[in-house]
């Protein structure tokens, strides 16, 4: 028994993305909003100093970056911190985004990711062994919410052959004035344009330049996807999506998740490498051990 009905799977396939209203619930979305807080609580912002940017010229890894695939890590907006380092807004307003591993270490986001239904939504795609890969809780703080940049997931995620899925959830309304997402639909059928990837000597990361077909230039092309709380925007590997910088006074709360097939090759080269001792779970492992009350 499939979630999604034979002309949503023909809109995906057609389009590269696809835009399901009321899939997740108010009172999730307000549980996993109160977790975010609560890590936003606890986060010292005296001991950290990672920003996220999405500026594909000035984006580098540190060391924060690379174990952020096995933490819960808070990085910051480029805008809230001053030449010295200093927060220039609140601490509760100055965070970016939380990645990448809270959907295995926090048991809120655990029980919003494995779920029956997003695992068959996953069945219904065509992923055999679908692996949730990371995830980040997006805040696009209100007046200082970063943009980003047009881009394909399957650049920083990539698989042989490309199978990275994004799952995005809209946790507070997204609208054209707060930064919804934008697509380019049919966008998915053109190439890869480039790869991020560790650098060889093991330090930093670098692109390898893969194609020359420019991606878009926003918003050119592309289409907005304004959304209402609740709903989930699926996103192809090689779809090129981008959206706005955050001007208004109001924040755009959303929770991405990216899953591969386990089927596919995850090379080394990937700047998202688990540790060992933390490997990636099946969604459908993961809701049924939800779902029998077993610690996910």
């Amino acid at each position: 028994m499939g979630v999604l009905t034979d002309e949503q799977l023909e809109s995906y396939e057609r389009q590269g993305f696809l835009v399901v209203p009321d899939f997740a619930s108010v009172e999730s979305c307000r549980a996993l909003k109160r977790a975010a807080e609560v890590i936003v609580d606890d986060f010292d912002p005296a001991a950290h100093r990672s920003v996220f940017t999405t500026n594909e010229q000035t984006r580098h890894a540190d060391e924060e970056f690379f174990a952020s695939a096995n933490t819960i890590t808070c990085f910051f907006e480029e805008e809230a911190l001053d030449a010295d380092g200093n927060l220039r807004v609140a601490k509760d307003v100055s965070i970016n985004k939380i990645g990448h591993a809270e959907h295995d270490l926090d048991p809120t986001f655990r029980q919003f990711t494995y779920t029956s239904d997003l695992a068959s939504v996953a069945t219904d795609l065509g992923m055999t062994d679908a692996l949730a890969l990371q995830s980040m809780y997006i805040f696009k703080q209100p007046s200082i919410g970063g943009e980003v940049g047009c881009h394909q997931d399957a650049a920083f995620l990539y698989t042989n052959p490309i199978t990275v899925t994004g799952f995005w959830f809209a946790i507070e309304d997204a609208t054209l004035a707060n930064g919804c997402l934008w697509a380019q639909p049919g966008g998915h059928r053109g190439p890869l344009r480039r790869l991020y990837k560790r650098a060889p000597s093991g330090a930093g990361t670098m692109f390898d330049e893969l194609d020359p077909t420019p991606l878009p230039s926003p918003p050119d092309g592309l289409v907005p996807l304004p959304v209402t709380a609740g709903t989930m925007v699926v996103l192809h590997g090689l779809l090129p999506h981008w959206s706005s910088a955050n001007r208004s006074p109001r924040s755009r709360h959303a929770y991405s998740v990216h899953c591969i097939d386990g089927a596919a090759e995850y090379p080394p080269a990937n700047w998202l490498q688990r540790d060992p001792s933390m490997p990636l779970r099946r969604l459908r492992d993961g809701a049924e051990a939800s779902r029998s009350g077993r610690r996910a």
